[in-house]
């Protein structure tokens, strides 16, 4: 399974720079990459790290890379994609409405 591509553009989404999520994780940025890259598979202990950080259910980081990596054998892993950016920026959206105007 590719996750660390679900890390990375998790990270991306929720804003979080390489090198900030490195120290949140207690990484180095270049063990990072490795792992965003592929080259390295995240622990469960960091991914659950991962998990905490972006406030979402492990076993959902873990659905999401199996679902990505489904799509793309079937050649619609960048649609995939899309699709999971706009549905997590509308939840993460309508989450801050909630806290911040008490909806």
């Amino acid at each position: 399974m590719e996750i660390g591509e679900i890390l990375k553009r998790l990270r991306v989404i929720y804003g979080i720079k390489a090198s900030q999520m490195a120290e949140n994780l207690e990484l180095s940025t270049s063990y990072l990459s490795e792992i965003e890259n592929n080259k390295k598979q995240p622990n469960l202990r960091l991914l659950e790290k991962y998990a905490e950080i972006f406030q979402i259910k492990l076993s959902s980081i873990i659905l999401l890379a199996e679902s990505h990596e489904e799509m793309k054998t079937r050649g619609q892993g960048d649609e995939f994609i899309r699709k999971l950016m706009i549905m997590l920026i509308n939840s993460t959206f309508e989450v801050k409405k909630r806290v911040f105007f008490n909806d």
